[in-house]
């Protein structure tokens, strides 16, 4: 009887170190997509990406994608709830993540929603998802395009479930005043040239009662920082910042093809 017991408990043991090996752990540096499997090509891989962190900086929801061989043994709901949880997918405070799973091997897809995307996409919904969106592109060969509509669909019906939080406004970029100020003066020193007959060709300054005006060097040097910040964006070099330690219960629907 002992005997029998101390191989159950060995067997439990090396089945849930199996489990846990097969949860791939968090990619670094962070992404929200994530294609173990290569079924997507490096573009679509890029634009997925680049969609799925715009809508967490905008919202502070975290949908992340992730695309495995199989799930083995284990149901893929219970795969997808782990990994959730492992990888803290959401902000901890609201619990706002959410995993796509696709397991191509197994041909399941599967939607885990956190508990504070319940209430926005309820199981009904993300079944809707799955069966309506999904998994008639993959039954194309479409894999991108499903991925792709399916979040553009958990988008919709997410949105304005959560705001993000209001980031630093102080990021080095000019005030409306301080480029109200400059814009009225560079006027005064173009009429104050025209009267003057252009005697600043010379290099010596302007005349017309106008002296030399100079910017502060911090004025120029900081609007070009914020220029190059502005132009960079979600899509730049900084991209996901990483996972909040967000949880999840037992939320999300899922289907074969």
């Amino acid at each position: 009887m002992k005997k029998r017991l101390s191989s159950l408990l060995i067997f439990l043991w090396t089945v849930s170190g199996v489990l846990a090996q097969e949860i791939p752990a968090p990619p670094n540096p962070p992404r929200l997509l994530n294609d173990f499997a290569q079924q997507l090509n490096v573009g679509e891989r890029a634009e997925l990406e680049r969609k799925l962190v715009a809508y967490n900086d905008s919202t502070s929801n975290q949908i992340l994608v992730v695309i495995v061989p199989t799930t083995g043994p284990y149901e893929i709901a219970d795969y997808a709830f782990k990994l959730g949880r492992e990888w803290g997918v959401g902000q901890k405070d609201k619990n706002n993540g959410l995993v796509i799973l696709w397991a191509p091997k197994d041909r399941k897809v599967y939607i885990a929603t956190g508990y504070g995307l319940e209430g926005a996409i309820p199981d009904a919904i993300a079944k809707r998802i799955v069966s309506d969106v999904i998994i008639p592109e993959f039954k194309n060969d479409r894999y991108f395009q499903g991925l792709n509509r399916g979040v553009d669909e958990i988008m919709k019906y997410a949105s304005g479930e959560y705001k993000a939080e209001p980031r630093d406004r102080d990021d080095g970029s000019p005030s409306g005043a301080l480029v109200f100020i400059i814009v009225f003066v560079i006027i005064i020193i173009i009429i104050s040239r025209s009267k003057g007959g252009g005697g600043g060709r010379g290099g010596r300054g302007f005349r017309g009662g106008v002296g030399p005006v100079i910017f502060p060097y911090d004025t120029y040097s900081g609007w070009g920082r914020s220029s190059g910040n502005w132009g960079g964006g979600s899509s730049g070099g900084g991209g996901f910042g990483g996972f909040g330690g967000g949880s999840f219960g037992g939320g999300g629907a899922g289907g074969n093809y």
